[in-house]
Order: structure tokens, then C-alpha cells, then sequence
């Protein structure tokens, strides 16, 4: 009785994720146990963002969907630190690792998105007059659809790549439930 049971992780898990700028990423994974741990702390921060929830155009800024992407670098760094190599074992240079996906998930989704909007975006919120809301001038931009559009590319990415892990770390998806949400869920489209 006293014996706690011993949680599910995947022993091979199959890989296919398409990244913007990238495209198709294919392979399977073996996970170690430190991957599935890091796998789990890295869909939390995910799951709890705006990284994957997409970004209505009625709600919210890009800007702040922009900040929310960039802090992923720090918590990305943190839970590379905490494990270190054992989330990217020797040998594997030829293999998935929880690594080297979340180096590319970084690098190659949300890095160009950010160098390309971070300072365009930037150089059009300081062009606000007083008593203008940031929302409403963040809407007049001329580029504000082509940077949600990208914005939404990345959320589809990071979406695929937070179901992996979740997969991987052997937890069910934290998805919206729409048991959970009621009225709220039909008042935004859902259920």
C-alpha cells in the first residue's frame, strides 16, 4: 500500500514537428529519465503562456506576446542548467535529445521572430502620442497583422513541440477543458 506508483514515460516516442524558417523536423526519441523531468518543466512554461494559446485580435498586444516568447529563453536556459548533459547525453549527435530540441525551438522558431519584430515594433510604440492606448496604436501599425500572423506561425510550432513533451515527461495535456469552462468556453468559440 505504502508503494507509490511508478509514473508512465514513454520508452520511444516518434518526432514530427514543422518549424517556421525550418520546416519538417522527423525522427523518434528515446528519452532519459532527466529528459522527461526537463520535458516536464519546459511544457509547463509553455502550457501557461501565451506562447500557445493563440493571440485573438481582440485581446491582449503582441507586444506582450513578444515579452511572453523572450522570457522563454531564461526558463530554457534555467532547466538546461538544472539537468545539463544528461538532457543532451553523449552519443546522440545523431538522435533527438530534449537538448537539442529546445536549442532549435529557441534558435530557429522564436529568435527570428523576435529579431525581426522586437525592434520594428519597438521604434512604432515610441512614436505614440500621449492619451493614445498602447492597444489602439499597436492596431493603427501597418505591420501589426503581418507580425500577429507570424506570431500565430510560432504559437502553432510551440504547440506541436508542448504536446511532445507532454508526451515525453508521460502527463496529459494541459489543454483548455471544456467540462471546465462552461458559458465561458461558448462565449469565446469553444465547446
Amino acid at each position: 500500500m505504502g508503494r507509490r506508483s511508478r509514473q508512465f514515460r514513454p520508452r520511444e516516442v516518434g518526432v514530427k514537428l514543422k518549424l517556421p524558417f525550418v520546416g519538417e523536423i522527423s525522427g523518434s526519441w528515446t528519452p532519459q529519465q532527466a529528459e522527461a523531468k526537463a520535458a516536464w518543466e519546459l511544457y509547463a512554461e509553455l502550457a501557461t503562456r501565451i506562447s500557445v494559446v493563440k493571440l485573438r485580435r481582440d485581446e491582449g498586444l503582441a507586444r506582450e506576446a513578444l515579452s511572453s516568447l523572450y522570457t522563454l529563453f531564461g526558463t530554457t536556459r534555467e532547466i538546461l542548467r538544472k539537468y545539463g548533459p544528461e538532457v543532451s547525453p553523449r552519443g546522440s549527435a545523431d538522435a533527438i535529445t530534449f537538448g537539442k530540441l529546445a536549442l532549435t525551438m529557441l534558435n530557429v522558431a522564436v529568435r527570428p521572430l523576435l529579431a525581426r519584430w522586437h525592434p520594428r515594433l519597438g521604434a512604432w510604440e515610441a512614436t505614440r502620442a500621449n492619451g493614445v492606448a498602447p492597444v489602439d496604436h499597436e492596431n493603427e501599425w501597418e505591420h501589426v497583422e503581418e507580425l500577429r500572423a507570424e506570431i500565430e506561425s510560432v504559437r502553432v510550432a510551440l504547440l506541436q513541440v508542448a504536446e511532445l513533451l507532454a508526451e515525453v515527461s508521460g502527463a496529459a495535456p494541459l489543454t483548455p477543458d471544456s467540462r471546465l469552462l462552461g458559458d465561458l468556453g461558448k462565449q469565446r468559440g469553444g465547446g
